[in-house]
Parts: C-alpha cells; structure tokens; sequence
C-alpha cells in the first residue's frame, strides 16, 4: 500500500471529507464535533476494492483504488476512516 501523508491546509474536497469522517465519529460517540482531532490525512493506493479494511466473507475487485485514509482522535482513541473509488469515508473498524 502506497500512503502519501497530505500537508495542511487541506484542499476544499479533501477538507470536505475530513469534515464528513469527524461528523460521523462525533454522532458514533455522542461528543460535540469540537472534540474530535484530525490526527492525519494520507492519499492511499489501497490494494483491493476491500479498502484496507476488508469484511469476512465479501469479495472485492482485485485492482489497485486510490483513496485516502484519514485518522482522528478522540481523547485518547484513534480512529481510522477509509475511502476510495467515490465512496465516502467509512470507519474501519478492525
């Protein structure tokens, strides 16, 4: 996997993202929104259409997909968010 960490300011589309990934952790966890921290944000060639986080039992096209990953805090906990082929970021959780 080819991970490339993402310097800040963030681009509008990039930040959007982030902005998505931390409303869904803050709803998750029931916190203000205020209290979740980008940790970082990386563009990602994942390996296969599982995105890095790959579910028992499913199957995914076997083809490189570009995407990012992006990691947030909450107090002492990180949280890995994955996206990729236009789908939206999710919370991997594994």
């Amino acid at each position: 996997m080819n991970v490339v960490p993402v310097p800040t300011p963030l681009d509008s589309g990039m930040q959007a993202m982030v902005d998505q990934a931390a409303q869904d952790l803050a709803k998750r966890l029931s916190v203000d929104p205020a209290q979740v921290e980008l940790v970082e944000v990386s563009q990602v060639t994942w390996p296969d259409g599982g995105l890095g986080c790959p579910q028992p039992g499913m199957a995914y096209t076997q083809v490189q997909v570009d995407g990012l990953r992006i990691r947030l805090r909450v107090g002492e906990q990180v949280y890995s968010y994955h996206s990729g082929s236009g789908r939206p970021p999710f919370l991997c959780e594994q």
